[in-house]
């Protein structure tokens, strides 16, 4: 499960991750990446913690099967939210083959987009 502190819950934040960062697509999904913005309510001076957010419409499937893509997507970014630059906020996006997809699958396809979007990787 991602931590409380990781979790991108804010209309304003998604809608700036979306509109102001880079977008990697990949045939599962697509991240959109703002990385290092900074919080406005975030209290203090230190940097805030990476976040993520995930969108899953119903092109992907019914519920069930968007509530399984949203927790598969979940337990993937727990592990990659530390390679991320403090105060990144991250969208990811699922596209209508996702449902269909195994654990590998997306695994692979959200370790490219990332890798692309932090400069590890070409298109």
């Amino acid at each position: 499960m991602l931590p409380t502190q990781n979790r991108l819950r804010r209309r304003e934040d998604f809608a700036t991750a979306v509109r102001r960062g880079r977008r990697a697509g990949r045939p599962l999904l697509v991240v959109h990446l703002r990385s290092g913005a900074t919080d406005p309510h975030a209290p203090g001076e230190s940097a805030p913690p990476s976040r993520a957010g995930f969108v899953v419409s119903k092109a992907v499937g019914g519920a069930v099967v968007r509530n399984a893509v949203k927790r598969r997507l979940r337990h993937l970014m727990h592990d990659r939210v530390a390679l991320l630059p403090p105060g990144s906020l991250v969208v990811v996006r699922a596209l209508p083959g996702a449902g269909d997809a195994d654990h590998a699958q997306l695994a692979r396809d959200l370790d490219a987009a990332l890798r692309r979007l932090l400069g590890g990787g070409t298109r």
